[in-house]
């Protein structure tokens, strides 16, 4: 894996390898005719919490499985918005996600901020079961939150909490996305896993749900949950990937079924918090040989259709 870096490590001056990778990038979604990708997984945050979480891959702690995790875009942000848009990247999120109580609607705040600065962002919120969580949840989606962040993972909360379920309710009849860390990798927490999710769903079988990382590594669980509730999506966030494959393999006899769902899959990227190059998951993606239609849907057009992407 530590090959896919030398191109960033080895030069002085990034810029070529940058410029070589927007290439790459831009010459896949060319091919497949799009005007570009929407990536549903990219994380902007506030700058001093973004480097704690840059600290915490760093010492390869327990939520990250204790693996080597370089983060591979590791520039200030106004540097990462123009890599995304090299890429061409025409939309994006701003994933944030508090990790105890008293932070969720203080990163609401920033989120606002960021999307005002920033047009090809989504304007993303996140939430946390604690008093006061469906006003500052109903504040976001008045004031045009498009997309909610829940890491049921780093906040170690049952996504089927009964201070939470008010707050689902009022997502799911609004019609705002919900992209959910709810799947056991690449550390399992308290409340990870399809059962909760399983739970949550039969109260609001008609929330918005976008499973992150396809669910890794209950892959299968979390297709079933798609297959059954028709408005439960995934979205592709380091699935496939030689990094995710070497402990976390996508069973090749569940393809058929991730073919099938190829209108409720979204590409996601994770980026910056990447090790290796932005375009390798889509390469990734590629060697799956689902075909040019899968792809055209999953890189642009099924996202575009859930947010009104002109």
């Amino acid at each position: 894996m530590g090959g896919m870096n030398d191109h960033r490590e080895a030069s002085a001056d990034p810029v070529p390898a940058v410029s070589e990778e927007a290439g790459e990038v831009r010459r896949f979604w060319a091919g497949l005719g799009l005007p570009g990708l929407i990536d549903v997984h990219t994380h902007f945050m506030p700058e001093r919490v973004l480097r704690k979480v840059w600290d915490y891959f760093d010492a390869g702690g327990s939520l990250v499985g204790g693996r080597e995790w370089p983060i591979t875009y590791r520039e200030e942000e106004a540097e990462r918005t123009a890599l995304l848009r090299g890429f061409g990247v025409r939309a994006f999120t701003a994933m944030l996600y508090p990790h105890k109580p008293g932070m969720a609607e203080w990163l609401n705040g920033w989120a606002a901020g960021f999307a005002r600065r920033t047009p090809d962002c989504l304007h993303t919120a996140t939430l946390y079961p604690e008093p006061g969580v469906e006003r500052y949840v109903r504040d976001a989606v008045e004031a045009g939150a498009r997309v909610f962040k829940a890491h049921v993972q780093v906040g170690a909360y049952d996504p089927a909490d009964e201070r939470l379920r008010p707050v689902w309710g009022l997502l799911a009849e609004a019609g705002v996305p919900v992209v959910m860390h709810c799947g056991s990798g690449p550390a399992p927490g308290e409340h990870t896993g399809p059962g909760p999710v399983a739970r949550l769903l039969a109260r609001h079988p008609r929330l918005r749900l976008i499973v992150a990382h396809l669910g890794m590594p209950e892959y299968e669980d979390f297709l079933g949950l798609a297959e059954r509730y028709e408005e439960v999506r995934l979205d592709t966030t380091m699935a496939f990937t030689d990094f995710s494959e070497e402990f976390m393999p996508f069973p090749r006899r569940a393809l058929p079924r991730l073919a099938a769902l190829g209108d409720r899959v979204l590409l996601g990227s994770d980026f910056p918090n990447i090790p290796y190059p932005y375009p390798h998951q889509l390469r990734a993606m590629e060697r799956l040989d689902l075909g040019a239609d899968w792809l055209r849907a999953v890189c642009h057009d099924n996202a575009a259709k859930l947010f009104a992407v002109a």
